[in-house]
C-alpha cells in the first residue's frame, strides 16, 4: 500500500484527489518518471516470477483472488463476503486470506470472534462475522494459506481478499473489481492510482466486475446488483442478531429523523449517497479509510448515528454514551452469468 493512502496530511489528500479526475493539475506532471519507474519495477518484479528468481507457491487447493488495478478500495470486501456465499451454496467450503491490511499482525493467525481489528484487521474481521467461515491473514499470503489448511482441512477452496498483485501466492481464478470512479486519470503510481497498467485484454480465467451503475473502463465486465440492508443496532449487530426482523429495522423507519452518518471506508460519499436515496435526512462525516475510532469522531450530543458495518467492527467494547448508533450493511447480488461460469470453471479444476 501507498505511504499516500496511509498519510493524513494535506498533499497526500491533495494527490489523491487528482488520481480521479480526467485532467489532472499540472504538477502531477512532474511525478510521471516515478510513475514509470514504479511500472518498471513492477514488471522487472513479475518477470523475476516468472523466470523462478523469486519463490512462488500455490496453496494446494483452488485459489480465487478477488483484487483490483487501483489503491483503495473498489469494493473488494462485500465482493468476497457475496463469493464466499455462492460457493457455499454450491457446496463448497471455503477459506478466506487477508493481508489485513491496517492490523498489527505479520505472521499468521486465525481471525477468531473477539480478534481485536487493531490486530487483524478490519475487513478481515467483518468478513469472518458475515461469513462464519475461516479467515486468517499474514503477510506472507502462502505461509497463512499453510497455517489455515493445517487448522480447517475441511476447506475446500481459497478465497483471496486483495492479492492481485501478490505474485507470491500463485492463483486459479482471478476477479478484478472497478468502482465508478474506474481507473481515474490512468496512470500508474504515484500520478495516478493506478497499481499495474489497464491490460488490453483480459487474461485467462479471470472475470470483471464493475461495483458501479455501468462499467467504468474499456474491458468487458459483468455490473454487480449493491443494495444496503436494514438498520441494526450496534448492540444487536455485534452480538451477531442482524437477520431477526425484532433486532433490525428498514431503512424506511429513520426517514424524517435528524441523522448524522459516519463512514471511515474507501468511498464515503458512495455509502452516503446509498443512505440519501433511501429518503434518510443525513449530516456527511466522511472519515478516512481504515479510522481506528480509538476516540468516537462524533459529538457527544450526536442523538441517532448510522454508520457502515466496516466501522462498526471497531466499535466492540466502546461506550456510544447516549447515541443511537445504527449499524447498514452493504450487499452485493453478483451476476448470475459469472457465478455460473466461475462455478464451472472451478469444477473443470478439481475434476479427476
Amino acid at each position: 500500500m501507498t505511504a499516500a493512502r496511509a498519510s493524513g496530511s494535506g498533499w497526500a489528500r491533495a494527490l489523491q484527489t487528482q488520481w480521479w479526475r480526467a485532467r489532472p493539475a499540472p504538477w502531477v506532471h512532474a511525478l510521471r518518471p516515478l510513475s514509470a519507474l514504479y511500472g518498471a519495477l513492477s514488471a522487472l518484479r513479475r518477470q523475476m516470477y516468472a523466470a523462478g528468481w523469486q519463490h512462488s507457491g500455490g496453496t494446494g487447493l483452488p485459489t480465487i483472488v478477488v483484487g483490483n488495478l487501483v489503491v483503495g478500495g473498489a469494493g473488494k470486501t462485500p465482493t468476497v463476503i457475496a463469493l464466499v456465499k455462492v460457493l457455499q451454496g454450491a457446496g463448497w467450503r471455503p477459506g478466506v486470506l487477508s493481508r489485513g491490511y491496517g492490523g498489527a499482525a505479520q505472521a499468521p493467525i486465525e481471525v477468531r470472534p473477539g480478534a481485536a481489528p487493531a490486530y487483524v484487521g478490519d475487513e478481515p474481521s467483518l468478513i469472518a462475522r458475515r461469513t462464519g467461515v475461516p479467515v486468517w491473514v499474514g503477510r506472507a499470503r502462502l505461509a497463512a494459506a499453510q497455517a489455515m489448511r493445517a487448522a480447517h482441512p475441511e476447506v475446500t477452496v481459497i478465497v483471496c481478499d486483495d492479492g492481485l498483485q501478490h505474485a507470491a501466492l500463485q492463483r486459479d481464478l482471478s476477479v478484478i473489481v472497478f468502482d465508478e470512479r474506474g481507473c481515474g486519470n490512468g496512470r500508474l503510481l504515484p500520478a495516478g492510482p493506478l497499481r499495474e497498467a489497464l491490460p488490453a485484454t483480459l487474461p485467462p480465467d479471470t472475470w470483471l466486475l464493475y461495483n458501479a451503475p455501468r462499467p467504468s473502463t474499456p474491458l468487458p465486465g459483468m455490473l454487480i446488483d449493491r443494495a444496503l440492508g436494514r438498520a441494526v443496532p450496534l448492540g444487536a449487530w455485534l452480538a451477531g442478531d442482524t437477520d431477526s426482523a425484532a433486532a433490525s429495522v428498514p431503512l424506511s423507519a429513520l426517514r424524517g429523523r435528524p441523522l448524522l452518518a459516519a463512514a471511515g471506508i474507501a468511498s464515503p460519499e458512495r455509502f452516503f449517497a446509498m443512505l440519501e436515496a433511501s429518503g434518510l435526512d443525513i449530516t456527511r462525516l466522511p472519515l478516512a479509510d481504515h479510522h481506528s475510532f480509538d476516540s468516537l469522531p462524533w459529538p457527544a450530543a450526536t442523538r441517532e448515528l448510522v454508520l457502515t458495518e466496516k466501522d462498526a467492527v471497531k466499535l466492540a467494547g466502546k461506550a456510544v454514551a447516549g447515541t443511537v448508533v445504527w449499524v447498514v450493511g452493504l450487499d452485493f447480488g453478483l451476476p448470475e452469468a459469472f457465478t455460473r461460469a466461475l462455478l464451472h470453471r472451478l469444477s473443470q479444476l478439481t475434476a479427476p
